[in-house]
C-alpha cells in the first residue's frame, strides 16, 4: 500500500509523507502538526503504511489473565480510582496461596502470560512483592510473569533500601521475565506535579527500564493521554522513549492509554475522541520508528474502535486480559476480557491476520 496525496493534502503533510517514505525520522514540530492536521486519512494512511512495512498484515495477540495482589497504594495519583487506603472498604492484600485459589478457579491450559500490577503498599515489605511472584512461579511454571509497574520497582528500592538492579534481580530470581509498562502517564514532571502523581518521576521511570534491559529484560511502555497535557507533551513522551530504545533496544511495544473519566456514567465530552485516539495510534506509529509493536488497547478504546485501529497503525490488540480492573475501576465501559475466539474475529474483521504470540512476540500460531 502507498499513502494517496490528493488535491486536498496540503504541502505541510506532504512534506511529512515523503520524510517516512525515505525513513528520516520525524521531529517535535512534525509529531505536533500531526495533531493539528484535520487531514485524519492521509495520517491514517500513512501510519498503516509504516505499519505494513514493520509487520505486513499480522496483527498480535496473547492469552493472558490480569492478576492484582493489592489495591492499597500509598500514591494519590488525580486520575486513579483504583487505589484504597489500609483498612478501607474494598481494599485488599492477598497472600501468594490467595492468589493462587483465584487463577485456579479462571485459568485455562491456554493462559501464556499473567500481567500482574497492582498499588504500592507500604503495609508489606518487599519480600511480598518477591514471594508473590515466586508462589505463582512454583504453582505454573509455564506462565510468564509479567509484572510491576517501572513506578511500583522505583517504590520497592524506597522500602527495601536495595538499589533498582538489586530490585530487579530478586525479583527476576523469583521468576519475573518482563515490566508491564504502566507508571509513564505523561513523562513531563510538570505534569506529574500537576496531576499529583506523587511517584517514580521521569527519570526514575526511564532509569527503571534502562537497568532492566541492562539487565537482558524486554519490557513493555505506555503513555497516558487525555487529562491536561499538551499535544507537544505527548510527542515529547514519545520522544523521550525513542531516545532510550536508541540507547537500549529493549522495548517490545508502545500503548497509547486513552484516559478514562472517573464515573461509568460521565458523557461523552468527559472522554477523549475516537478521532483522537485513532489520532494518537497513527502518531505513535509514525513517531516510534524504532518500536516493533503499537497496541491498541480495547479496555479503554472499545472493541469496534480497536479493530478500525489496525488501519491507523496497531499491529498488537493485547490479549483475553480476564477481568481488567484499573480501567474500569475507573469509567471504561468495554467488557473486562475477550476471548481468543473474539479476538481472531475482531481481526480478521479488518482484513487482517491474527497471530498468537508470547509475552516476547514469539508466534505460537498463525490463524490463516
Amino acid at each position: 500500500m502507498s499513502t494517496i496525496i490528493t488535491p486536498f493534502t496540503d504541502r505541510r503533510m506532504a512534506e511529512i509523507v515523503e520524510k517516512v517514505r525515505s525513513g528520516e525520522r520525524l521531529n517535535l514540530e512534525d509529531g505536533v502538526y500531526l495533531y493539528q492536521t484535520d487531514d485524519l486519512l492521509t495520517l491514517g494512511q500513512l501510519a498503516n503504511e509504516a505499519n505494513l512495512r514493520k509487520n505486513g498484515k499480522k496483527v498480535y495477540f496473547i492469552e493472558n489473565m490480569s492478576l492484582y495482589f493489592t489495591n492499597v497504594c500509598e500514591s494519590r495519583c488525580a486520575f486513579c480510582n483504583f487505589r484504597k487506603d489500609q483498612g478501607e472498604e474494598g481494599s485488599y492484600t492477598l497472600s501468594g496461596p490467595e492468589m493462587i485459589e483465584y487463577v485456579e478457579q479462571h485459568i485455562h491450559p491456554g493462559i501464556r502470560e499473567f500481567h500482574i500490577v497492582g498499588g504500592h503498599n507500604n503495609h508489606v515489605p518487599f519480600q511480598y512483592y518477591v514471594d508473590s511472584l515466586k508462589a505463582l512461579n512454583e504453582r505454573f511454571p509455564d506462565v510468564t510473569l509479567k509484572a510491576y509497574t517501572a513506578a511500583e520497582i522505583e517504590f520497592f528500592t524506597r522500602i527495601s533500601g536495595l538499589s533498582t538492579k538489586e530490585v530487579l534481580e530478586e525479583l527476576m530470581k523469583a521468576g519475573l521475565k518482563s515490566l508491564t509498562g504502566g507508571g509513564a502517564e505523561i513523562l513531563s514532571d510538570q505534569y506529574r506535579q500537576k496531576m499529583k502523581v506523587d511517584k517514580a518521576n521521569v527519570d526514575q521511570y526511564l532509569e527503571v527500564h534502562r537497568t532492566a534491559h541492562q539487565l537482558g529484560m524486554k519490557t513493555h511502555t505506555t503513555m497516558l493521554y487525555g487529562a491536561i497535557e499538551s499535544h507537544e507533551d505527548r510527542i515529547r513522551h514519545m520522544m523521550q522513549i525513542r531516545d532510550l530504545q536508541d540507547e537500549t533496544g529493549g522495548f517490545l511495544v508502545f500503548i497509547p492509554l486513552s484516559m478514562q473519566p472517573k464515573s461509568k456514567n460521565a458523557g461523552i465530552m468527559r472522554r477523549n475522541s475516537a478521532y483522537e485516539d485513532l489520532k494518537t495510534i497513527a502518531i505513535s506509529r509514525l513517531m516510534l520508528d524504532n518500536i516493533d509493536h503499537i497496541k491498541a488497547y480495547f479496555i479503554n478504546i472499545g472493541p469496534q474502535l480497536t479493530q478500525v485501529s489496525l488501519s491507523f497503525g496497531a499491529s498488537d490488540v493485547h490479549g483475553t486480559i480476564l477481568k481488567e480492573r484499573i480501567s474500569h475501576a475507573a469509567g471504561a465501559l468495554t467488557p473486562e476480557g475477550l476471548t481468543r475466539k473474539e479476538l481472531v474475529w475482531l481481526i480478521q474483521g479488518a482484513g487482517r491476520i491474527p497471530v498468537e504470540r508470547d509475552t516476547f512476540y514469539n508466534e505460537i500460531k498463525v490463524y490463516e
